[in-house]
């Protein structure tokens, strides 16, 4: 059985974009020349932390009252790249996804229909001055969606077992053009094969989703808290981009079986993480 942190909730990947400080306009983008010349940002799990601390007060503070002004901070080649936490709206459009997500019963017990309905007015309200927001971060829980493999390659997965230097980290980074060029040919590839009709629905809103971004920013795909859900044998052998380039390859290449195989092994793999969420 893996060993299950009770620390680290929830068992979370996330798909985040980071982009170049020229993608920003002023004043922010001397807020965030600021924020990454201190060398200073916090990590995923101070994050996570803050977040939780929200959960704790009675009733619950489903969504922050101010957006943060923090984010995660990466330098590729000299440049440095910036993705905006953005929890107060990343914090909305998961309260409106909830029902879906979770039994009501446990929804109620969690957050109470007032305190939801209260925050989905107040939603209502600022989507209608904020038509164009959107997040830099997406997040999945209890599994990485099949999706989100599509723009990365292999040769980009980053793997470090647990060790003196912290615990598991499963990653990979890709540029933006990339990985916009790897969901083009992908719907290609599915459409041509008259298959896959639901990755294919779902790649055409990560590729919009992309396009929303600077063409010079860098794709992450974190595999986050899940890393304290599976075991260690299970993240290195873990090729789950591969398993989904090769099931494209084979029905580029018309070969059905292959493709039939190289998804088995992916929906096999996080079919067992999904049922985990039920275990006791």
């Amino acid at each position: 059985m893996p060993a299950v942190s009770s620390v680290i909730v929830p068992y979370a990947a996330f798909l985040r974009v980071y982009e170049p400080l020229a993608a920003f306009p002023e004043p922010e983008r001397a807020h965030w020349t600021r924020y990454a010349a201190r060398g200073e940002a916090p990590t995923a799990q101070d994050e996570l932390r803050r977040s939780l601390a929200d959960l704790v007060p009675t009733p619950p503070v489903p969504v922050p009252i101010h957006e943060s002004t923090e984010a995660f901070v990466a330098e590729v080649d000299g440049a440095v790249l910036i993705c905006p936490w953005r929890t107060k709206l990343r914090s909305r459009l998961a309260l409106q996804e909830a029902p879906d997500r979770f039994p009501a019963v446990l929804l109620d017990a969690a957050l109470p229909p007032v305190v939801r309905k209260e925050a989905a007015a107040d939603w209502e309200h600022w989507r209608e001055r904020n038509p164009d927001a959107r997040p830099w971060i997406r997040t999945a829980v209890w599994q990485v969606p099949v999706r989100w493999f599509t723009l990365f390659g292999d040769e980009e997965r980053h793997y470090r077992p647990a060790g003196p230097a912290g615990p598991a980290e499963l990653r990979y980074r890709t540029p933006m053009a990339q990985a916009r060029r790897r969901v083009a040919r992908a719907l290609k590839a599915l459409r041509e094969s008259q298959d896959g009709g639901q990755l294919a629905a779902g790649l055409v809103d990560v590729g919009k989703w992309l396009e929303e971004f600077h063409p010079r920013s860098l794709v992450e795909l974190d595999y986050g808290g899940l890393v304290h859900a599976l075991s260690g044998p299970v993240l290195a052998g873990d090729h789950s981009a591969a398993d989904l380039a090769a099931g494209i390859a084979a029905l580029r290449a018309g070969d059905a079986e292959g493709a039939r195989v190289a998804y088995a092994r992916l929906s096999d793999r996080w079919g067992a993480v999904r049922n985990l969420q039920s275990a006791n």
